[in-house]
């Protein structure tokens, strides 16, 4: 989670744009201020340059808005009494940045030369100090959505964390179901069983230690051989496995027991109540325009009425498809095809993204 949000506007920008502003400014009211006299063409540069030293005072003391409207930010002033106090302090402005123009150039004036200018002034305090309570409000704003977007971040993280704990210990339990109904037909092949599972779990584990569940899906592949190798000690000829997989995706990022969930799903439903054997396909591509991976696993084992599977409770592709929400939002997707007696169909298509280290 962030300490400190960015800002929007450095503070040495915004000062570098304020000076910048005010200089133009300068420049432009003291051409105006003989700008009759330019038409005729005469130019009065000690003129030229005393009015725009006789600005100086306004822009120094309309910096002072800044630090005040920090205070009010601070001390979370209502707008009634940041108004209430903002009026008269604009009436001072104008009189203390006027009073240097009017004893530079003192000459017997109607009381209107000295009225709008005030007014003036008082409005430039008014758009100034405007502007810095925007600022400081696109401020505010700008670090409330990073707090809330640190929470939701936070929020995901924990929801991720909470699924990944539901999806391991589910798979952790079906195979120890599988290796001691194991050991009471064929001791062996439970002992081979079991270095097979050791491997299994290192894998889990290292992606826990890690800090992170990425792994590459040759790392993937690798895990779901060693659950089928497995697997088919228990269920011998019976599961036949066939594989079609996309050589060149095989560095392609995903969450881990991303692809073992689909092929379990299928062992459970399929081959798991029957006594015939039947046939798995595990197929892999990567899409040569956009990067994305898709999964398929297929079975030829009884299928599901597809109302059965939206209302089903089971775990396993619940977990995937919420897993992918989290992770990658609407750029992935899971498809389940599946009809009584016509097999079970599961792909699951996962964006490209770029990791710097896999488990």
């Amino acid at each position: 989670m962030n300490t400190t949000a960015p800002t929007l506007i450095r503070p040495g920008l915004m000062w570098r744009l304020y000076i910048a502003a005010w200089t133009t400014y300068g420049v432009f009211i003291s051409f105006a201020d003989q700008l009759d006299w330019v038409v005729e063409g005469r130019f009065d540069a000690g003129r030229w340059l005393l009015t725009f030293v006789s600005l100086l005072p306004s822009a120094l003391l309309l910096a002072l808005a800044w630090p005040l409207t920090g205070f009010f930010e601070r001390r979370a002033y209502r707008l009634g009494s940041i108004i209430a106090i903002h009026i008269p302090t604009a009436f001072v402005f104008s009189v203390v940045s006027q009073t240097p123009f009017w004893l530079s150039f003192h000459t017997a004036k109607p009381i209107s030369w000295y009225v709008w200018p005030l007014l003036y002034h008082v409005m430039t305090y008014l758009l100034g100090a405007g502007v810095f309570h925007l600022i400081r409000a696109s401020e505010a704003a700008h670090r409330q959505a990073l707090v809330v977007k640190d929470a939701q971040n936070l929020v995901i993280a924990s929801e991720l964390s909470a699924l990944r704990n539901k999806l391991n210990p589910h798979f952790l339990f079906n195979t120890l179901h599988s290796i001691i109904a194991l050991t009471q037909r064929n001791p062996a092949a439970a002992e081979t069983a079991l270095f097979q599972f050791s491997d299994m779990l290192r894998y889990v584990l290292d992606t826990e230690r890690s800090g992170s569940d990425r792994v590459t899906l040759d790392a993937e592949l690798d895990f779901v051989r060693d659950y089928l190798e497995l697997e088919q000690l228990r269920l011998g000829e019976r599961l036949q496995v066939e594989w079609d997989l996309d050589e060149d995706a095989g560095d392609h990022p995903l969450p881990a027991l991303s692809l073992q969930p689909l092929v379990e799903n299928s062992i459970k439903h399929a081959f798991n109540p029957h006594s015939r054997p039947g046939i798995l396909q595990i197929r892999t591509r990567r899409d040569p325009a956009s990067g994305a991976l898709t999964m398929t696993v297929r079975d030829t084992g009884p299928g599901a009425d597809p109302a059965a599977i939206a209302t089903s409770s089971g775990l396993g592709l619940r977990t995937i498809e919420r897993r992918l929400q989290l992770d990658y939002g609407s750029r992935a997707a899971m498809r389940v095809k599946s009809a009584p007696g016509a097999g079970f169909s599961v792909s699951v298509t996962i964006p490209a993204v770029r990791e710097e280290s896999y488990a």
